[in-house]
């Protein structure tokens, strides 16, 4: 009787909790109720919708006692927790930035076969769109003008160097970190875990099982009121600086009222382009956001200081890499300069989060995590850099000539420091007027991408984690935003850029509690999904030698 041949067995593809999972999901989809045009989660949408529908109805009923709460509240979290924030923050950075270099950068989102959806430049330009499109706008100019002539403890001086490089670390590898964190984070437990992409499933690894009951809940409630304040500050600002561009073109007047106006008439064109989705209205809009936002940033370039600008950025980058570990670990005791800067953006990004993490993730499958950490750290982060230097470098030479006149209408209303950077260049009026509506056009567009996005991934948390939902879903989280950032508005009347400020830092506390503990459920996902890859690896090769030296011996046979 012959023996057997022992044949090399055909290597198994790493399992993973894939299926399983996925029956989880549709467990949880079947909780959902389907009713009346609308497919919701009820205890994540009902209590988020309660809660916000709480807040709007209190300051609506005694704007002036609701600021009063929050500005208490934003003293005591500022004065007493401005350390969590800042080492917070920093964990944020150095945690992707360590995945970037590490083994565990092969892992591909959505496995080893998936493909990118969207071309390069469509991808960044939604990154850059949706994660600071507002901000830049409304701090370009102002913000290095406000370091340039104040004492900033952070450093020992004021020099246009200082200045820019402390804005560079507001709005550069730090805030990007988080991002990036949040975004990796979703699309992997939804790509390569088939996970709703939801914060829940970000916590599986922890919770396991109860990730899909009231844990998990809690964890998409916390992440939608983060989330929807986050937006409502972007909103807020938006709608002061579109009020301001107005009133330059057209002499609207300044007020509360025509900014909740505006708001009103943001949030139903935002509507409109929420309603056809991520694949048309918000790709064709972040397109058309960075194509009409170079061209603005080239013009300028050219029109204004010049060389000004490039040995601004040159001073300015220096300045942020030689002291980033120094300024990155600075901790003010008082506080009252950190928390209306550092302590305010750190909370800002960490509220934002979710919708910028979660936006980042549905458009980012088929990217691998080195290459998707290179992308995010690297290439928005530049463009900031060079977009602060322009503006701000522009603004700072105009300051210093003028005796200072930019810098009390900056002082007067940091909403129109745009128009009157502007309105000081040497060029004709035409020019000028040409400048301003192409600014308050990117004001407007990027408001609109910021809603529309954000109303997509608040209704992706409140229904479960699908990736669609019908339309007046999408429609009742668009107005959601716009009202919460109207009563921000008239919650801080004359200091209502003080109320948005409080509003994004009450919000973000919760949350930063809760993004240290993804970045340790994270590491334990790619680590495990990295070493199953790493055995299929091992023993595909073993096969294949194996295979190789049969080949060989039974050549040698045949001569």
């Amino acid at each position: 009787m012959k023996e057997k041949k022992n044949k090399p067995q055909k290597p198994q593809k790493p399992k993973f909790e894939t299926d399983k999972l996925k029956g989880k999901t549709k467990l949880m989809h079947s909780r959902n109720i389907s009713k009346w045009g609308f497919d919701f989660h009820p205890q994540v949408s009902i209590i988020s919708g309660l809660l916000v529908l709480f807040f709007i109805g209190a300051t609506l009923k005694d704007p002036t006692r609701v600021n009063e709460i929050l500005s208490g509240v934003k003293s005591s979290i500022t004065d007493n927790w401005n350390w969590f924030f800042i080492m917070s923050a920093n964990i944020f950075l150095v945690f992707p930035v360590y995945l970037m270099f590490s083994k565990l950068g092969e892992v591909r989102l959505g496995g080893p076969k998936a493909k990118p959806e969207y071309t390069n430049f469509a991808w960044y330009s939604m990154l850059i769109s949706a994660g600071m499109g507002i901000g830049l706008m409304f701090w370009s100019v102002g913000e290095p003008l406000y370091h340039a002539t104040t004492k900033m403890p952070i450093t020992d001086g004021n020099s246009i160097g200082e200045a820019l490089g402390i804005t560079f670390y507001h709005w550069g590898f730090h805030p990007w970190g988080i991002y990036a964190l949040v975004a990796l984070s979703l699309a992997f437990f939804a790509y390569n875990r088939g996970l709703p992409l939801s914060l829940r499933s970000v916590f599986y690894p922890i919770f396991k099982d109860r990730v899909f009951g009231w844990v998990g809940d809690i964890i998409d409630i916390t992440a939608v009121i983060s989330c929807l304040f986050g937006l409502a500050t972007s909103l807020g600002f938006g709608s002061k600086q579109i009020n301001a561009g107005l009133n330059f073109l057209l002499g609207v007047p300044q007020s509360p009222e025509v900014q909740v106006l505006i708001i009103i008439v943001i949030t139903f064109i935002a509507t409109v382009s929420v309603v056809s989705g991520i694949g048309k209205g918000v790709r064709i809009l972040s397109e058309l956001n960075m194509k009409v936002a170079a061209v603005f940033l080239i013009l300028i370039i050219v029109l204004g200081p010049t060389l000004y600008m490039v040995r601004g950025f040159n001073n300015g980058l220096g300045f942020y890499l030689n002291n980033l570990i120094s300024i990155s670990f600075f901790t003010e005791n008082g506080n009252k300069w950190q928390g209306s800067w550092t302590i305010f953006y750190w909370a800002w990004w960490i509220s934002w989060s979710p919708f910028v993490g979660m936006f980042i993730a549905r458009i980012s499958k088929g990217r691998t995590v080195r290459e998707f950490m290179l992308a995010i750290l690297i290439v928005p982060t530049l463009l900031s850099f060079i977009w602060m230097s322009a503006f701000g470098g522009t603004a700072l030479f105009q300051n210093s000539i003028d005796g200072g006149a930019l810098l009390n209408a900056v002082n007067n209303n940091v909403a129109t420091s745009l128009f009157a950077m502007i309105q000081n260049l040497e060029i004709s009026s035409l020019f000028k007027m040409v400048l301003s509506t192409m600014g308050t056009f990117l004001v407007i567009s990027f408001f609109v991408t910021s809603s529309d996005s954000g109303s997509l991934v608040v209704d992706n948390l409140t229904s479960g984690g699908k990736m669609d939902s019908p339309v007046p879903q999408r429609i009742f989280w668009a107005v959601m935003e716009g009202t919460i950032a109207a009563a921000l508005l008239i919650a801080g009347g004359s200091e209502a850029l003080s109320a948005l400020q409080t509003g994004v830092i009450l919000s973000g506390l919760p949350f930063t509690v809760m993004l240290l503990a993804m970045t340790y459920s994270l590491h334990i996902g790619l680590k495990n999904d990295f070493n199953k890859l790493k055995q299929y690896r091992e023993d595909k090769l073993l096969n294949k030698i194996f295979n190789e030296k049969i080949h060989g011996e039974f050549e040698k046979i045949i001569k």
